[in-house]
């Protein structure tokens, strides 16, 4: 019965759509198409934006009946009233999804003329206890009529391998565009460190120097003195060096690699940071230095924000190697509620793991926990 009550909501909510689609996406789209030179070319996208938002329904009323996710593959309708048109139009997803409605017509129908079985199969005539036998053909019909629109919709619904292959095109330029973002900020940034650091201290050492040269012979004392801060300057030089190459690459990340290098973090943190290393990550073979490089920066920066902003006092790193990549996992005893959009670096977390077609996962609900979790693909 709970089963059987199931598959009549299923069908219930499909039929619901189909009688939608009849009524007002087919009017719409004639509408559009009719219309394209006066305001079809602004509805013709906006129809195709809802059409996906009903076929988006669809794949999960169907993933919440089988139990299987159902993937959606479009390219994103934005830009000029020309762009959003023709994307509108030449989309692959845009085809698969006129494809299911056309369909749809057909089978919703179909169950709209089947539901009635389900109320007639529940007339007892006086029988409380089990099942009629009209009951009990009725019961399975609707569930296996369920599945069998399940199935379609599966199928109907499912991206076509050019829809894929253009998906993960525009993804792929995406990731390009914000690794380029991102290598272009790094080296504002390093130039920064260079002009107001080093180069700072280097012009102030080569004045000293030469000061200290005039004087060498009339004032002695004065040319040492200039020289003893000479030698201060050219200490703070190495140090503001030091500090630029280890933005650009740690040494202690070659040195150590990346569990020594996080144990240091850990180490140099202002909280209790405990780390755990599991899958054999510190005896079998090191990860590409690309992927070591950003595992350790997405830990640096997680860290460091977990002590300035989280008010926590612990926090645990655990790096796990997998089959084909690495895991990083940073989490804290904080208060949560982090914002992504107000300067938690998060941004460049997600710039530079994206880079290398990886994963960022953040949860952080108020009151804490929160918990940053890195995905790095490589070959080992």
């Amino acid at each position: 019965m709970r089963l059987a009550g199931r598959a009549t909501v299923q069908l219930s909510g499909a039929a619901v759509m189909a009688f939608g689609l009849y009524l007002f996406i087919t009017v719409l789209l004639i509408t559009a198409m009719g219309t394209l030179a006066v305001v079809g070319a602004w509805l013709l996208p906006e129809t195709v934006l809802l059409i996906r938002r009903i076929a988006g329904a669809k794949r999960q009323m169907t993933a919440a009946w089988t139990g299987r996710e159902i993937p959606e593959a479009y390219q994103a309708i934005t830009g000029p009233l020309r762009r959003r048109l023709r994307i509108a139009v030449q989309d692959p997803g845009t085809r698969t999804d006129l494809l299911w409605m056309l369909a749809f017509y057909f089978y919703g129908a179909l169950i709209l003329l089947a539901l009635p079985l389900w109320p007639l199969g529940l007339v007892v005539d006086g029988v409380r206890c089990g099942l009629l036998r009209r009951e009990a053909v009725v019961l399975p019909l609707i569930t296996r009529l369920a599945d069998l629109e399940a199935r379609w919709s599966q199928a109907l619904l499912r991206p076509s391998p050019r829809a894929l292959l253009a998906a993960r095109v525009e993804e792929l330029a995406a990731t390009r565009t914000d690794a380029i973002a991102a290598h272009e900020a790094e080296l504002r940034r390093i130039e920064r460190d260079l002009h107001d650091g080093a180069q700072a201290r280097l012009v102030a050492l080569s004045m000293r120097i030469g000061l200290a040269q005039r004087a060498y012979d009339r004032d002695p004392d004065t040319a040492r003195r200039l020289l003893a801060d000479a030698q201060d300057h050219a200490q703070e030089a190495l140090t503001e060096l030091r500090h630029v190459v280890r933005g650009i690459h740690p040494p202690i990340l070659t040195d150590r690699g990346l569990v020594g290098a996080v144990r240091a973090l850990a180490a140099s943190s202002g909280l209790d940071v405990t780390v755990h290393v599991v899958g054999g990550l510190e005896e079998g073979p090191r990860p590409p230095a690309a992927v070591e490089a950003a595992a350790y920066f997405a830990v640096a920066e997680a860290l460091t924000n977990a002590a300035k902003y989280s008010g926590g006092s612990r926090a645990t790193v655990r790096l796990e190697r997998l089959r084909a990549g690495l895991r990083a996992v940073v989490r804290d005893d904080g208060a949560g509620g982090v914002d992504e959009h107000r300067g938690s670096g998060l941004l460049g977390i997600r710039r530079r793991v994206a880079a290398l077609d990886g994963e960022v996962t953040v949860t952080s609900p108020t009151g804490g926990p929160t918990e940053i979790e890195v995905e790095l693909p490589c070959v080992w």
